[in-house]
């Protein structure tokens, strides 16, 4: 799509060069939302992807059993056993003044009691004006009430096929048909704009990315290979572009501030074409062997094969 060779043209111009008057949590300091007793390993993918790609500091706010475990995975990250505590919206609202970016919903959990928690942190990133990456368990909190993320022109949500079926049959009030199903770009652009333009990435074999005013398309081949844990890596990355984006964005005389495209979009795609890149990489040398913890680990690989570093003195 011409709007894609568009993007693809932005992408490099975001990413903030490396220079050494910049300090550490310049260039990133982003929330995770998730982690329960039986779903560690989505928050570490999300956390571990966002510092990889070059955010500097990474806060986990999880479930009391799960910190242990994700603490364990890495040193790397700060993690906080707040989501089973009684003061869990306090807390984290303490924490929202300094992060750039927001997700909530890897390893969440569907515990029906942390329905209101998480409308509460919604409501709060919100208040604070963050980029909010909205994944995996939290859509299912949100098909309750929709209206938590109405208008809110910073929120993504990253809805994988199933979801999307369910979002869909939500806001229209009947299941896909055939044709929808085959064909769902005009779908998911309707959808965006019925939610008051938020943007949505419907995962797939094409990846579509929507705002309700901009339908662009993510089809650079990986493999046939999906992995579990593959989304979070994805939404991990994506919280770090679209802080990077949005920042670039406010930039006076910056390509995003002369431009109309929304950072939203263009933080999406890149996080779709640099997922891609790094199933692509794990499979070329692994084959159906390749885990996400591979993919992870050819991140540099993949980042610098597609946004090479600059430096600034």
């Amino acid at each position: 799509m011409d709007d894609s060779k568009l993007i693809e043209g932005l992408l490099s111009s975001v990413i903030p060069e490396l220079s050494d008057h910049s300090h550490k949590g310049q260039s990133g300091r982003i929330g995770v939302i998730g982690g329960c007793k039986e779903f560690t390993g989505a928050p570490y993918y999300a956390s571990i992807s966002s510092l990889k790609i070059g955010a500097d500091l990474v806060y986990v706010f999880c479930a009391s059993d799960a910190a242990i475990p994700i603490k364990s995975y890495s040193p790397e990250l700060i993690v906080l056993p707040v989501l089973d505590s009684k003061d869990v919206i306090a807390t984290v609202s303490q924490y929202m003044p300094r992060l750039h970016a927001l997700i909530i919903g890897p390893g969440l959990g569907r515990d029906e009691a942390l329905t209101q928690t998480v409308f509460s942190l919604i409501t709060k990133a919100r208040e604070f004006d963050l980029p909010l990456l909205l994944d995996a368990d939290s859509l299912h909190f949100i098909c309750k009430q929709p209206d938590v993320i109405k208008n809110y022109k910073k929120a993504i949500l990253t809805p994988n096929a199933i979801e999307f079926s369910r979002l869909h049959n939500l806001i229209f009030q009947h299941d896909l048909n055939d044709q929808e199903r085959d064909s769902p770009g005009e779908k998911l652009k309707e959808m965006c704009s019925k939610l008051g333009n938020v943007t949505i990435v419907r995962k797939g074999r094409q990846d579509l990315i929507s705002d309700g005013n901009m339908l662009i398309s993510c089809d650079q081949y990986g493999s046939n290979r999906r992995c579990g844990g593959q989304g979070d890596l994805l939404v991990g990355s994506m919280a770090t572009f679209a802080f990077w984006s949005h920042a670039n964005k406010q930039m006076k005389g910056s390509l995003l501030d002369t431009n109309q495209l929304n950072p939203c979009i263009l933080a999406a795609y890149a996080a779709c074409l640099f997922t891609r890149k790094c199933n692509k990489l794990a499979f070329e040398k692994l084959g159906r062997t390749m885990t996400t913890t591979d993919m992870i680990r050819l991140i540099p690989k993949a980042f610098e094969g597609l946004f090479p570093t600059k430096f600034r003195s």
